[in-house]
């Protein structure tokens, strides 16, 4: 009997770590766990022409109580899109374009020398990823 009850608590163990170590697929108005995670990855898997791709996530974080907003728009121009390798003024000036797209992937790491809720960025204890975009979204806890 105690062998049967050590191998059910090794196995629920096991799942528990496995099922931490991935969170998975982010449908939009789903919510991700991820419990004292090294490193969290998020990524925009989804997209459109509708929306142009955008993919928008809330995080919570135990370690502060603070909730951090999340935008993953790879199709989203973040600059001056201007003509010519630049906004209409950078010509005048010689600067070179400002011109970027938007980032479809992003990794969170933890932060060792910070104590337990010193950093707005901490991502040890309980963090709640929530998609609240319109695109599915990739979460992976490391």
């Amino acid at each position: 009997m105690k062998k049967l009850a050590i191998v059910l608590l090794v196995t629920v163990a096991s799942f528990c770590l496995v099922s931490s170590a991935f969170a998975g697929s982010l449908a939009p108005g789903q919510m991700a766990k991820c419990t004292n995670a090294s490193s969290i990855t998020l990524e925009n898997t989804g997209g459109g022409a509708e929306d142009r791709g955008e993919g928008n996530a809330s995080v919570w974080k135990s370690s502060n109580f603070t909730t951090v907003a999340i935008s993953l728009s790879p199709n989203a121009h973040h600059g001056f899109p201007g003509n010519g390798g630049g906004a209409a003024g950078n010509a005048k000036v010689k600067m070179a374009s400002k011109h970027s797209m938007g980032r479809g992937k992003i990794v969170l790491g933890s932060q060792n020398n910070f104590s337990r809720g010193d950093s707005i960025g901490d991502i040890s204890g309980e963090v709640r990823i929530t998609n609240t975009g319109t695109t599915n979204l990739s979460v992976n806890c490391g």
